[in-house]
C-alpha cells in the first residue's frame, strides 16, 4: 500500500487519524507536540505511525524502535533516532556536544550526565527543525534502553516552540515509567463492524456465524489477531466451530499463531529466522556472516519471505515484533546458544565489543570466567559513556557466569552499586542481598552496608537513612578511616534533612560517634577541608558555637582558598554553605553558594543542582533580590521536573512568605505536607515554620509568628536557620507583650554572634537586644545594628533594623525622626517586593501623619517566573543558547518566551531590558 493511501485504508481509525493530522498541522505551524500511542500488542500502533509518516509531507522524519534484546545497550535507541543528524553535532554548545559524543562512543571523555545528554538531544532536534518541521516516531518504546528512554522523556517535557513532534508507540502493559504523564492516545480494538469486515477480508471460505462471533469477541477487535488467528483453524473448524481452542492470553495466542507458521519451514530457514531474531540491529551483513558460521545459505531467506514473516533488504525486518519474539522463544535453548555464538564470532571485537560480549554471554549456559571478565570490561565502557543501566546489566550477568564464589560476590556487589547509580534502587537492594550472602571480607561487607544506607538516602532524604549511615560509618572506622569520616559527613547531611523526624542516627548521635572514634594520626597530619568540617560539626553539636567556631572558620577558609577536586567540592560544599549561614558569614555564604551552583552546572550534576540552587536562593532572599530568588526557584523546579527527583518546595514557600502572600504560602505548605512528613524530612518542617514566622511578623500578627517560630526552634541542632529563628521569636515575643519568652532565644543569639564576630551576626544581635532595651540603650543598639548591617550584603536585615527603629521612635513620640527611618524601611521593602513588611512600614508612616500610597502592580509583576528568569539572564548578557542550557530548554523556546516578555514590557529588543528591569541590589543601595 502506498503512503498516500494509508489514511483511507486504516479501517476504523477515524478519530486516531484526525488526532495525528492535528498534530502534524500544529508542528507545521511552529508548535511542538508530544503523543504516546498506548495499546496492546497488535492493536495497530505501528500502522498509525506509518499513517503519521505518510501525512507529514514537508516534514523531516526521524525513526527509532525499541528492541527487547537491545535494552541493555546504552543509548542504542537514541542513536537510531539521532544518527542521521550527527553531522550537526558541531552546532551544539561544547558541553552538550561532548556529552552526546561520549554517549554515542564518538569521542573520549568522562561519563556524561544523562540529563546533559537529554539537553544535547533537545538542542539537536531544535537545530534540525530550524530548516524543516521534524517528526520523530519511536515504535515499541517499552523496549527502549533506559538511557535512551530517560533522554527522550527529558526532551519531550522541554519541548515548547521548536516545530518538533515526538510520537511514541508503547504497549499498554509495558513496564516503562519514563513516559508517564505525557499526553496519551489510547488505541483500542476495532469496533464490531470494522472487526467483522477485517476478518472477512482474510477468510475466503464459509465462516460459521458462531465462529465469527467467537473470534471477534476473543480478539477484542485487535487487528493483528483478527488477521493471524484464523490461520490456525481448519476449514471444518471455520465452517462449524468444532474443536475451537480455548482462549489463553491474546498475546500468547498471536505468538502461537506465528509459531505454527514456523513449523512447515525448512530447518535452515528457521535457523536464519533465529539469527535475525537474536541480532536486533537488522544489519544484513552481520546476519549473513553469522548464518554462514552455522552453515545457512542465502536460499534460506526465500521461504521466510514467502510466508510473510521476514524481509531481507537494506535492513532485516520482521513483519511484527511478535514474530521476532515467537521465533526466539519457540527455539530450543541449544539452538539459541548456537546462534548467539555465531553472532559473537561475526561481530567485530574492535568496532562493537559490547554487543559481542553480550552475544557471548547469551551463548554460554555454564559458568565461564573468560566471558564474565569480558562483560566486566564492557561494563567499564558503558560506565564511561554514561550507560549506568547497561553497566549494571553487564555486571549482573558477569556475576551470574563467575565460577569463583568470592569473585562472584564482588561482582554482584559492583552490580548493586551500578544499579543504585542507574536509579534502580529495588534491583540494587536485591543484588545487595545476594552479594551479602556470598563470601565478602570485612571491608566489602562494610561497603555493602554503606551502599544500603546510600540507596535509602537517595530514595528518601528522610528519617530512615541517618541510622543506616551512622552504622555504616562505625563499621568502617577500623577498616578505612577516610571512607568512615566521609560517611560520617554523609550521616550529618542525612540527619540534618531528617531533623526532629529522624528515627535514631540524629545529629547529636553522629557527633558523639565522631568524637568517640579513635582516628589515629593518619587523618590528623594535614586536615583537609572536609576533615575540619566534620570535626567542627561534631564539636558544634556537642559543645556549642564558642567551642567550634575556630575549627569551622578554618574549614570555611579551606573551602574558599585550598584546591579541591570538583567531586569533593560538590559532595561537601552543601554543608560548608550551611556553616557559613550558621555563623552569619555573609561573604563566605555568597562566595560558596555561587561556586556550588556554577560547579554543579558545569559538571552537569543535576541531582545536586536543585539543592545548590535553593542554597543560593537563600543568599538572594537575604540580599533582598526576590526576583533573582524567584528565578533560582524556577530553575530548581525545572531541574526537579526534568529529572523526576523529589524536592520539597521550600524555596517557593519562603518566597511567598517573604512577599507577604499568606494564601499562596499556605497552599504550598498544605500541598506538600503529607508527602514530606511521610518521607520524614524534618528540615522542611523547620523551614516552613520559620517562613511562617517571617510572614506573620511582616503582617503584624505577632502571636501567630511567635507560635511558628518557637516550633522551628524545637530542633536545636539545625544549621543555617539557627541564627534567624531567635530573631523572629524575640520580635514576636516583645510585640506580643511576653518578653520572658525572648530571654532564651536572645542568649542563643548572643552565643552565635559572639562566636561568629561578623557584622551580620552582631548587627542582628544588636537589633534584637534593642527590642528588649529602653531609652538611650535601645537607641544606641538600633544605631549600632544599622551601622553594622549597612556594611553587609544582607539588605533585609538592614530594612528590619530601620523599621524597628522607626517604630520605636514613633512610640517615643519622635515623629520626624521616625518618618525618616520608616521611609527608608518602606522604600527598601517596596523595592524588594516584600509586600507584608512594606505595608507594615506604610501603616507606621500613616500613624506619624505621613500619607503613603500603596505600591501599585507594574507590568513587570505580570511576567511569569520563567519569563522573568529569562529576561534577567538576557539582561545580564547571556545568549539564547546559554540561557537554554541554563534552564534546560531549547534556544528556540528562549526566543519564544523573550517575544512574550518584549510584548508585556512594551519593548522591542534585549538592549532595552536594562531600562525596564530593576538593577541588581548592592550594599551601597541598601545604605
Amino acid at each position: 500500500m502506498s503512503r498516500s493511501d494509508l489514511g483511507p485504508r486504516l479501517r476504523g481509525r477515524r478519530n486516531e487519524c484526525a488526532a495525528l493530522d492535528r498534530l502534524v498541522e500544529n508542528v507545521r505551524g511552529g508548535q511542538s507536540r508530544v503523543l504516546v500511542l498506548r495499546g496492546e500488542a497488535g492493536v495497530g500502533k505501528t500502522a498509525l505511525l506509518e499513517y503519521l509518516q505518510g501525512r507529514a509531507s514537508g516534514c523531516r522524519i526521524a525513526r527509532a524502535a525499541g528492541v527487547e534484546s537491545e535494552m541493555e545497550l546504552p543509548f542504542a535507541g537514541l542513536h537510531q533516532l539521532c544518527a542521521p543528524m550527527l553531522h550537526r553535532l558541531g552546532h551544539l554548545p561544547g558541553p552538550q556536544s561532548d556529552a552526546l559524543g561520549a554517549a554515542f562512543g564518538l569521542r573520549e571523555g568522562d561519563a556524561p550526565d544523562r540529563f546533559l545528554v537529554g539537553l544535547a538531544v533537545l538542542s539537536l532536534l531544535s537545530d534540525v527543525a530550524e530548516e524543516y518541521p521534524l517528526v520523530c516516531v519511536v515504535d515499541d518504546a517499552q523496549w527502549l534502553d533506559r538511557a535512551s528512554a530517560q533522554a527522550l522523556a527529558f526532551v519531550t517535557r522541554r519541548l515548547v516552540a521548536e516545530s518538533v513532534a515526538v510520537v511514541f508507540a508503547v504497549r499498554e502493559s509495558g513496564d516503562e515509567q519514563d513516559l508517564t504523564g505525557l499526553p496519551e492516545l489510547l488505541v483500542h480494538g476495532l469496533a464490531d463492524p470494522d472487526a467483522r469486515a477485517l476478518l472477512a477480508s482474510v477468510i475466503t471460505g464459509p465462516l460459521d456465524e458462531r465462529v465469527r462471533d467467537r473470534i471477534v469477541a476473543e480478539t477484542r477487535g485487535n487487528p493483528l489477531a483478527l488477521l493471524e488467528l484464523p490461520r490456525g483453524l481448519t476449514p471444518a473448524e471455520l465452517a462449524g466451530g468444532f474443536g475451537l481452542p480455548d482462549a489463553p492470553a491474546l498475546l500468547g495466542r498471536i505468538e502461537e499463531s506465528f509459531g505454527r507458521r514456523l513449523t512447515p519451514l525448512p530447518s535452515a530457514t528457521r535457523l536464519l529466522l533465529l539469527v535475525a531474531a537474536a541480532e536486533p540491529v537488522g544489519d544484513p551483513v552481520l546476519v549473513w556472516r553469522a548464518a554462514e558460521h552455522i552453515g545457512v545459505g542465502v536460499g534460506a531467506a526465500a521461504p521466510a519471505a514467502a510466508a510473510g514473516l521476514l524481509e531481507v533488504g537494506g535492513r532485516v525486518r520482521f513483519r511484527h515484533p511478535l514474530v521476532r519474539s515467537a521465533v526466539y522463544r519457540s527455539a530450543p535453548a541449544e539452538a539459541r546458544h548456537r546462534v548467539h555464538q555465531a553472532l559473537a564470532k561475526a561481530t567485530d571485537p574492535d568496532l562493537d565489543p559490547d554487543r559481542r560480549a553480550w552475544h557471548r554471554a547469551h551463548a554460554t549456559a555454564a559458568l565461564d570466567e573468560d566471558v564474565a571478565a569480558e562483560l566486566e570490561r564492557s561494563a567499564g565502557r558503558a560506565q564511561a559513556r554514561g550507560g549506568l543501566a547497561a553497566a549494571a546489566a553487564f555486571l549482573q550477568r558477569a556475576a551470574e557466569l563467575t565460577p569463583e564464589p568470592t569473585r562472584r560476590a564482588q561482582r554482584t556487589l559492583a552490580a548493586a552499586q551500578s544499579k543504585h547509580q542507574a536509579g534502580a534502587p529495588d534491583t540494587a537492594l536485591d543484588l545487595l542481598a545476594i552479594a551479602e550472602a556470598g563470601p565478602l571480607d570485612d571491608l566489602q561487607r562494610a561497603r555493602a552496608e554503606l551502599l544500603r544506607a546510600q540507596v535509602t538516602f537517595a530514595v528518601n532524604r528522610g528519617r530512615d537513612a541517618p541510622p543506616l549511615l551512622l552504622a555504616a560509618a562505625k563499621r568502617l572506622e577500623p577498616l578505612d578511616a577516610t571512607l568512615a569520616r566521609e560517611t560520617y559527613l554523609d550521616a550529618f547531611s542525612a540527619a540534618l534533612f531528617a531533623g526532629r523526624l529522624a528515627r535514631g542516627g540524629g545529629v547529636r548521635e553522629v557527633a558523639e560517634a565522631v568524637l568517640a572514634a579513635d582516628w589515629g594520626d593518619s587523618t590528623r597530619r594535614s586536615p583537609l577541608a572536609f576533615d575540619l568540617l566534620l570535626d567542627g560539626l561534631a564539636v558544634l553539636t556537642t559543645q556549642g558555637y564558642a567551642a567550634a567556631a575556630t575549627t569551622l572558620k578554618r574549614a570555611l577558609r579551606a573551602f574558599r582558598d585550598e584546591p579541591m577536586s570538583d567531586e569533593d567540592t560538590l559532595r561537601w560544599l552543601w554543608l560548608a554553605c550551611r556553616i557559613a549561614r550558621a555563623l552569619g558569614d555573609d561573604a563566605s555564604w555568597d562566595e560558596l553558594t555561587d561556586r556550588q551552583v556554577q560547579l554543579a552546572r558545569k559538571a552537569g550534576a543535576l541531582s545536586l543542582l536543585p539543592i545548590a540552587l535553593i542554597e543560593r536562593f537563600g543568599v538572594q532572599l537575604f540580599v533582598g533580590d526576590l526576583d533573582a530568588a524567584a528565578s533560582l526557584v524556577a530553575e530548581a523546579e525545572a531541574v526537579v521536573e526534568a529529572t523526576g527527583s523529589q524536592l520539597a518546595p521550600q524555596g517557593a514557600i519562603a518566597l511567598a512568605a517573604w512577599r507577604g502572600r499568606e494564601a499562596e504560602a499556605s497552599a504550598l505548605i498544605e500541598a506538600s505536607r503529607q508527602d514530606v512528613e511521610r518521607r520524614g524530612e524534618g528540615l522542611w518542617l523547620i523551614a516552613t515554620e520559620w517562613a511562617s514566622a517571617v510572614l506573620f511578623n511582616g503582617l503584624g500578627r505577632y502571636e501567630e509568628a511567635l507560635a511558628a517560630a518557637e516550633q522551628a526552634a524545637e530542633d536545636p541542632h539545625e544549621l543555617g536557620l539557627s541564627t534567624w529563628v531567635p530573631t523572629e521569636i524575640i520580635e514576636a515575643a516583645v510585640r506580643s507583650g511576653d518578653r520572658e519568652r525572648a530571654a532564651g532565644p536572645l542568649r542563643r543569639l548572643q552565643e552565635i554572634s559572639r562566636a561568629s564576630g561578623t557584622d551580620w551576626a552582631l548587627g542582628v544581635e544588636a537589633r534584637s537586644r534593642a527590642l528588649l532595651s529602653e531609652g538611650e540603650a535601645a537607641e544606641r543598639l538600633y544605631l549600632e545594628a544599622i551601622e553594622r548591617l549597612g556594611r553587609t550584603r544582607i539588605r533585609v536585615a538592614l530594612a528590619r533594623a530601620h523599621l524597628l527603629y522607626g517604630e520605636w521612635l514613633r512610640r517615643q513620640h519622635q515623629r520626624v525622626d521616625a518618618r525618616e527611618q520608616l521611609r527608608i524601611a518602606h522604600q527598601l521593602y517596596s523595592s524588594m517586593g516584600m509586600e507584608g513588611f512594606a505595608e507594615r512600614a506604610r501603616r507606621e508612616l500613616l500613624a506619624t501623619g505621613e500619607t503613603v500610597r500603596k505600591r501599585s502592580v507594574t507590568t513587570r509583576d505580570e511576567l511569569t517566573a520563567q519569563e522573568m528568569q529569562i529576561a534577567r539572564l538576557a539582561k545580564n548578557g547571556l545568549s539564547n543558547p546559554e540561557i537554554a542550557a541554563r534552564l534546560f530548554i531549547s534556544a528556540r523556546t528562549v526566543q519564544y518566551h523573550l517575544g512574550k516578555v518584549f510584548t508585556k514590557l512594551a519593548i522591542s529588543s534585549r538592549g532595552q531590558l536594562d531600562r525596564v528591569l530593576p538593577s541588581e541590589p548592592t550594599t551601597a543601595q541598601a545604605e
